[in-house]
């Protein structure tokens, strides 16, 4: 019996973030001996929105599926990109004729290991989209029939709603993550039945920010009401995400421990 260590990490913001990715991902894989690694990367194309390069520079750097979820439509190239690219997902809870798809099945086949990653999005102060418990159900039952190893990423606004899926699929998955409110909880645990589970895995970008943006914009449009334009920000550069060890013959997590690197002189 043998186990898959896994690393997943938070919404990558602009250059920063695939900096920080450039960095600590090669870094994490040796001190953690990782095997898999995906994280969102929706923020990553100039703070919104992915690119072909974008993403090529996120695959170059050790991530091998790149989530998403409400901004994946922000660039028109990603209709392009997303139709020729497995390996990035949008929320498999948009409309079904939707370019793209919402699961992948990874394999290392010098360990005759599938990982199976899926990516929803909520309903609760977004854009209105399908079901995510419905259409998770039917992602996850679809992949059990290749793997037992399921990844979820959950982009969601409401943590209440996070949660709620947590304990909707314990059991059923190897580990549910939350993502898009850019800040990182403390409530990282193994649900009773043995699924993983994290409510935001927080940012990866700048932290001397609001959620990655400069911060003089942000705090005009919030004292003024007035039309700013929000840049990247670019000091203190971290990455965020967690750990998560999982059981390869029964897909049941086995630990999870939130991880934390600093880009120095940032």
């Amino acid at each position: 019996m043998g186990n898959i260590n896994v690393l997943a990490i938070g919404d990558i913001v602009g250059e920063p973030g695939r900096e920080a990715c450039r960095l600590f991902v090669p870094v994490l894989r040796r001190e953690e001996g990782i095997d898999f690694v995906f994280a969102n990367g929706e923020n990553v194309a100039g703070g919104s929105g992915v690119t072909a390069q974008t993403a090529e520079e996120l695959f170059a750097s050790g991530i091998d599926v790149i989530t998403s979820g409400d901004h994946i439509f922000k660039r028109r190239e990603t209709l392009e990109l997303l139709a020729r690219e497995p390996r990035l997902l949008r929320p498999a809870n948009f409309p079904p004729d939707t370019v793209g798809n919402g699961s992948f099945v990874w394999t290392d086949r010098a360990r005759g290991v599938s990982i199976g990653v899926v990516n929803i999005v909520g309903r609760v102060f977004l854009a209105m989209a399908d079901c995510p418990f419905r259409r998770i159900r039917e992602e996850v039952d679809s992949i059990k029939a290749k793997t037992p190893i399921i990844l979820v990423d959950f982009h969601a606004e409401a943590t209440s709603e996070k949660i709620a899926m947590g304990w909707f699929l314990d059991g059923d998955i190897s580990a549910l993550v939350g993502t898009h409110t850019h800040v990182q909880t403390a409530d990282e645990c193994i649900l009773p039945k043995g699924s993983a589970y994290i409510t935001d895995l927080g940012m990866t970008g700048p932290f001397r920010s609001v959620l990655g943006r400069d911060i003089e914009p942000v705090l005009t449009r919030f004292v003024k009401q007035v039309p700013t334009r929000f840049e990247v920000a670019t000091g203190d550069v971290r990455l965020s995400g967690v750990v998560i060890k999982i059981d390869d013959k029964t897909g049941k997590a086995l630990s999870i421990k939130r991880v934390h690197k600093k880009v120095e002189n940032k």
